[in-house]
């Protein structure tokens, strides 16, 4: 059995985000300044964990999350960055490009949550969590792969201490919460303790953090989870000081 850590992050801010319209895939936006600043100070939190993969969305806001990132870590030289398409935002079809408005209109006209609904051309959340399920098989194969060389740690006590391997996330909102959603009902993470379900599955903020620690180990037909534990979701309070220098500017 092998120990890996991994951390999923939210892309940071773009000005489509400020303005509350729908970005997707088809549109495919730079970080706006405070998207920029986010990244910083998510940077400076991660800075010490030193990464034996980061794997990233081909989406370009993304891409600029990831490089930030590391630009702030401190193990950064050597550090493998793979973009990887399975990691794009879900798909919202006509919607993209649009108010968040129009979706929660055609989503109503439809009988329907806009969580649960999909535009036309857009992707259904099955199709994005088999995205995300195509995504750790290529995850945990590289996991194995590398664990003859396991990452050193160094960070705060967030309770990841004894995993031997540790990889980077960097995706977008509406994928993560499938994704985190899948982790945790799927594949029955342990949650923690004290902590509901409900309060997991919030929408994640722009930079905000999710930690996992799973076990892993080989088979016949590929890698195999063991075991998984989830050590929190959506962690934003390294932008807690950047809100006071917003308010104090």
């Amino acid at each position: 059995p092998f120990n890996s850590f991994t951390l999923f992050s939210n892309s940071g801010e773009t000005q489509y985000n400020r303005d509350k319209l729908l970005q997707g895939q088809g549109v495919d936006t730079p970080l706006s300044e405070t998207g920029v600043q986010q990244c910083e100070a998510v940077g400076q939190y991660l800075r010490d964990i030193k990464f034996c993969k980061v794997f990233v969305s081909n989406l370009q806001r993304a891409v600029q999350t990831a490089e930030i990132i590391l630009r702030n870590n401190t193990h950064r030289s050597g550090i493998e960055m793979i973009l990887e398409p399975l990691l794009r935002e879900r798909g919202f079809g006509v919607a993209e490009g649009r108010h968040k408005e129009y979706l929660r209109n055609m989503a109503k006209a439809a009988g329907q949550s806009c969580r649960d609904f999909t535009p036309p051309g857009g992707e259904t959340l099955d199709q994005v969590k088999q995205r995300f399920k195509n995504f750790l098989q290529v995850l945990f194969k590289q996991m194995l792969d590398d664990q003859e060389t396991p990452a050193d740690v160094a960070s705060a006590n967030d309770g990841h201490q004894g995993a031997s391997a540790h990889v980077l996330v960097v995706s977008h909102g509406a994928y993560i919460r499938v994704a985190v959603r899948h982790l945790l009902e799927d594949l029955r993470c342990v949650l923690p303790a004290g902590v509901k379900m409900s309060q997991l599955l919030l929408p994640c903020p722009n930079t905000g953090v999710s930690r996992f620690v799973v076990t892993l180990s080989r088979s016949e037909s590929g890698p195999l989870l063991s075991a998984a534990r989830c050590l929190f979701t959506n962690r934003k309070e390294h932008l807690e000081n950047l809100s006071l220098c917003f308010l104090t500017a």
